[in-house]
């Protein structure tokens, strides 16, 4: 059973258009008829667990939020990224490329994980902090 649909409310957002969202039942901490954020398409949030994209927030790309993961404030989650597991994302964090946040993880304030970055377990990123994996550990 479907737990949200777009409403007619969208934003553009680096060229790309994302639909705001609203809650058809109520799970979580999420009430039926509570607005959501923005995502690009279904694919971009699973219609199981608690997720949700709250207030500004925005998703898009190939990038997935499931599980019991929460996005809000204006994070952005977009690319190949994965949010998953207890993991949040706020403030106005940014998860990018093929970066993981899982477990009870939390991406707060103007931080930004990207590149194969993976962030799990009890981990805090938050400020103006900067984790990155891959070509991007080498300043390239």
């Amino acid at each position: 059973m479907k737990k949200y649909e777009f409403t007619d409310e969208t934003v553009e957002c680096d060229g790309v258009v994302l639909h705001r969202i609203v809650a058809l039942r109520g799970f979580g901490d999420v009430e039926k008829g509570d607005l959501g954020g923005f995502v690009e398409s279904e694919a971009n949030l699973s219609h199981e667990g608690s997720c949700w994209v709250y207030d500004n927030a925005r998703v898009y790309g190939n990038a997935r939020v499931y599980g019991n993961a929460q996005v809000f404030g204006g994070a952005r989650v977009f690319d190949d990224a994965r949010i998953y597991g207890n993991a949040r994302v706020f403030g106005d964090a940014w998860v990018f490329g093929d970066a993981l946040v899982s477990g009870n993880a939390q991406v707060s304030d103007d931080a930004q994980v990207f590149g194969d970055a993976l962030v799990y377990g009890n981990a805090w990123v938050f400020g103006d902090a900067q984790v990155c994996s891959g070509e991007h550990d080498k300043g390239e």
